[in-house]
């Protein structure tokens, strides 16, 4: 009887219903089965079909599959089959409900019917407490999450996710909450709730080193760059804890101990653990091992240089501090190619290996054995240009270094990547270099990938001058082809791919003032050398807007033509170049008061000579290099050679042509300081001179110093414009004078820090903190280089390719302007559309 009772209970675990898991296999109610089952008697049959219902998103299929519910297979019923089918659709953990069914039997065939009841999905998710910007980042993270379905493991999902975010901005006691309510447009879906709390930053209290004998706690702590203890006159990297970073600082540190000699440094333990509310603490223990030495440095494998010319390359001497850094920069990294590898790399030797072997170590010291492959000494057999969409292929590979023939070298590649940033027409972070061997035939192909950027300039500004709204409409055209200005099919909107510049700009406020220049230049005079052709026009108007035949009538207008010839040279290196240029000015006056003389014309032209090395690595944000012009500029001294005398002229007769000597010297200077952190150091000078002493100095061509550096009117008078910033516009004068018209002398010093937000094909975005000075000077007797009107401040610059530079600074002028209050101190300044790479 007791046994009996045993067999009836486990059959009706498995026929009789189901709860959470345990299968009902019952005949369906819309249909009878041709035979009914005896339950004390299980029966074969062949599976003859199974339907799945209630199913939405899952693919019937495959949950046929996992119930092990094969059509053709024979199977007991009731039996382990029919149990086991609902037991593995329950383990998925898709379903709040399933039953298996038989349908009918036929003959010896049995069809199943499948219940299932899906479980909700995910139609939103809805953030609670937090800022627009933080909800948009975490939104974008959390897009994977929608359609899955609402159970413990999706809530994991969210909160790790979650939890991430916050912890790698410093917030490590985030509390999220996550409910779920009907969604009332889908039945089988739920819109899911996340309340976050992120607290407050979390800081760390204090850093605590142990096992360091030889190395100071100061020391440690300075090689974890971004994690610091919390103090109030930290302002950058205030303390706050970021466990990325912490990682990162501690592989750092122990780089940085083995580059001192330590080579067994190593962290034993370290623990991040709770002081407070708000900071943490961390433990770290170290252990630093001995100090070692370079031992005996021997080279094998080497044909093509003897060791003792290598080791005069690898500039390691033994007895030196053992550093694997200073080894593998010597070896191969060095910035400067000066390393063993570049001098292999630069001989055509592509294929160069060198692995160094530390074969012996004793007491302190560390012997090496360096095994050099060398390979065989490649020719570069051709140069295939891709991503040159409008740019045609001539442009770029005219100023590609390596040719086919030549063997090949590193730092050509090097060289020939800046040519191609310098062009302006493509994605400076996008140019890729393959070198693509040919080990058959010793030849290798080098592929250039380039990504074209828009190139195009507008600038569309309106501005406040001489009392009225001034506004500026100037197309820059980078990358015009002249030869197809006839062919309508290459307009796009104008003919472009030749690699020519083309601007026009026309600047008014109605009649009063009105500015129209044009200009155009060519790199590659006539195609075959890198000779540059430009010629330039322009004729500007400031008048009090009075008609010609009104006898008050006050106006200035200035008209002016130059020609340009360069070339670049390849002495003392290919970074210089000459320019020379022949310029004619106009100067018209009636009336206009404020200059040397109020009436008549006066003409300036002069020739001028440009000497420049120019070797920063990307035009936009340089991060090496410098860039150095030192020009002259001279007219005839025509009161040596007409005979006149100048004592007795009138002043527009004296000033008919102009006469004078022009010095400028200008240079910039960049250097990676820490990670993408630039310091950029510039000088400038400028002497204006002249022939004889009773004609003076010109009447225009003078240096006018304060403010954002901008041409704005000063340019009808002919002046050069020299932004200081901190100070307003054309403020900064000799002391004691009160001339408007500009100084003969100046000079200014500039240190800027610059740091990249974005470098991008759309937009290139920095940051920047500068120190600088500048002052004016009427006559060299009074000149003082050191004797500057100091600044500092901050401020971004924006590239966006159809606009060019913008910028935004705020200068604090320390030094006061006598008889102009206003002229230092908090300085605003904007400027639009400033070359690149320019001297203001």
């Amino acid at each position: 009887m007791k046994n009996f009772l045993i067999i009836i209970f486990f059959l009706s675990l498995s026929f009789k219903g189901f709860s959470q898991g345990i299968p009902s296999l019952r005949p369906s109610s819309s249909e009878k089965p041709s035979t009914e089952l005896d339950y004390l008697n299980p029966k074969e049959y062949t599976i003859g079909g199974v339907n799945i219902n209630g199913v939405k998103y899952l693919d019937k299929s495959v949950l046929i599959t996992i119930s092990k519910l094969t059509v053709g297979d024979r199977i007991t019923v009731p039996g382990d089959v029919t149990a086991n089918a609902v037991k593995n659709l329950w383990a998925q953990g898709l379903f709040d409900d399933v039953s298996l069914e038989i349908n009918r039997i036929k003959d010896d065939s049995i069809f199943f019917d499948l219940n299932l009841a899906e479980r909700p999905r995910v139609s939103k998710i809805l953030l609670i407490g937090l800022g627009k910007s933080e909800t948009a980042d975490i939104q974008e993270k959390l897009n994977n999450q929608k359609g899955k379905i609402v159970n413990e493991n999706l809530t994991n999902n969210i909160n790790s996710i979650i939890t991430k975010y916050f912890s790698e901005k410093g917030y490590l006691n985030t509390t999220i909450d996550v409910s779920s309510v009907n969604d009332t447009s889908d039945v089988n879906s739920r819109m899911v709730k996340v309340k976050v709390d992120k607290k407050s930053k979390v800081k760390i209290n204090a850093i605590n080193i142990d096992g360091n004998t030889d190395f100071s706690d100061a020391k440690l702590k300075k090689f974890l760059k971004k994690t610091h203890e919390k103090a109030f006159y930290k302002v950058l990297g205030s303390g706050k804890f970021l466990k990325d970073k912490y990682e990162e600082d501690k592989d750092n540190m122990i780089a940085k101990m083995r580059e001192k000699g330590y080579r067994d440094a190593e962290i034993l333990s370290d623990s991040v653990y709770k002081f407070d509310a708000k900071t943490v603490n961390i433990d770290i223990k170290i252990n630093e091992g001995p100090k070692y030495y370079f031992g005996n440095i021997s080279f094998a494998g080497n044909a093509k240089y003897p060791t003792s010319v290598l080791k005069q390359i690898l500039k390691i001497e033994k007895g030196e501090v053992f550093s694997e850094a200073k080894l593998e920069k010597t070896l191969r990294s060095s910035p400067s190619s000066d390393d063993v590898s570049s001098v292999y790399l630069n001989d055509g030797y592509l294929t160069f290996q060198a692995d160094p072997v530390q074969t012996k170590i004793y007491n302190d010291t560390v012997d090496l054995e360096i095994r050099i492959y060398e390979g065989p000494q490649y020719t570069i057999n051709k140069i295939i240009l891709k991503g040159n969409e409008l740019t045609n292929d001539k442009v770029v590979l005219r100023e590609i270094r390596t040719k086919p023939g030549q063997k090949f070298s590193k730092d050509l590649l090097v060289r020939s990547q800046r040519q191609i940033s310098q062009l302006g027409n493509f994605d400076e972070q996008k140019i890729d270099i393959k070198p693509i061997p040919n080990p058959a035939d010793g030849t290798v192909d080098i592929q250039y990938t380039v990504v074209e950027k828009p190139s195009d300039q507008i600038e569309l500004s309106g501005g406040f001058g001489g009392g009225r709204v001034v506004g500026t409409l100037g197309l820059t055209f980078n990358n015009f082809s002249a030869k197809n200005l006839f062919n309508l099919k290459a307009y796009k909107p104008l003919p472009k791919g030749d690699g020519q510049k083309l601007s026009i700009r026309g600047q008014t406020n109605g009649k009063f003032y009105q500015s129209y220049s044009f200009s155009f230049s060519e790199p590659w005079f006539g195609g075959k050398k890198p000779i540059y052709f430009g010629i330039s026009a322009f004729t500007s108007l400031q008048s009090n807007g009075l008609s010609n035949s009104n006898p008050t009538l006050q106006k200035i207008r200035l008209n002016g033509l130059t020609f340009s010839l360069g070339k670049q040279l390849q002495f003392p290196d290919d970074y210089f170049r000459v320019d020379y240029a022949a310029n004619l000015q106009q100067f018209k006056l009636r009336n206009y008061a404020g200059y040397l003389f109020e009436n008549g014309d006066s003409y300036d032209l002069s020739l001028s000579q440009v000497l420049s090395r120019n070797s920063v690595d990307v035009p936009i944000f340089p991060t090496s290099g410098s860039n150095i012009k030192f020009t002259v500029q001279a007219t005839l001294p025509y009161s040596s050679l007409n005979g006149k005398n100048y004592n007795n002229l009138s002043t527009s007769d004296r000033y008919k042509f102009a006469e004078y000597h022009k010095w400028k010297f200008e240079s910039q200077f960049f250097q990676r300081v820490y990670g993408k952190l630039v310091l950029k150091a510039q000088a400038q000078f400028g002497f204006l001179g002249y022939y004889n002493k009773s004609v003076g100095q010109a009447p225009f061509g003078r240096f006018k110093v304060g403010g954002d550096g901008l041409q704005g009117f000063d340019f009808l008078q002919g002046s050069e414009v020299i932004g200081l910033r901190g100070y307003s516009n054309n403020s900064v004068v000799p002391e004691g004078s009160a001339t408007t018209a500009g100084s003969p002398i100046f000079n200014k010093y500039v240190m800027e820090l610059r740091h990249p937000v974005t470098l991008g094909e759309s937009a290139t975005v920095f940051i920047l903190a500068f120190a600088e000075g500048g002052n004016t000077w009427n006559k060299f007797s009074e000149f003082n280089p050191f004797n500057v009107k100091r600044s500092v401040g901050v401020g971004a610059r924006i590239f966006l390719p159809i606009f060019g530079l913008l910028g935004i600074d705020y200068g604090y002028g320390f030094d006061a302007i006598p008889g102009n209050s206003a002229a230092n101190k908090g300085q605003f300044h904007f400027s639009i559309a400033q070359q690149l790479g320019g001297f203001n």
